[in-house]
């Protein structure tokens, strides 16, 4: 599906509000000015509210199961708008609420 490609200052929220970052953008591939990130690359996520009945359980990283099929940044398939990542501990999924708007891929 052709989406919007991912870079640094897109906004990604785990399901519980808190803000996902990128630990490793493509340094050499850049859209807007700003490095764009790939698959391989986790998030780290801050400021998750998520609780349980035992406890604490807030995400703490978003691994990416899914990216574009046609576009490899270095030999890796780059995260796009409608890409899927998943939570740890937890299993909840993130939101993708805002990217750039000019480069697409699939």
């Amino acid at each position: 599906m052709l989406g919007f490609l991912l870079h640094v200052g897109a906004t990604v929220l785990c399901a519980h509000g808190g803000q996902a970052q990128a630990t490793a953008p493509n340094p050499r591939v850049r859209v807007g000015g700003q490095p764009i990130v790939t698959i391989s690359a986790p998030h780290t996520v801050a400021g998750c509210p998520f609780s349980t009945a035992s406890g604490p359980m807030p995400c703490v990283t978003a691994q990416w199961t899914t990216g574009a099929s046609r576009v490899r940044a270095g030999g890796v398939p780059v995260l796009l708008q409608d890409s899927q990542a998943t939570c740890v501990p937890n299993g909840t999924p993130v939101n993708i609420v805002m990217t750039q708007m000019r480069v697409r891929g699939n």
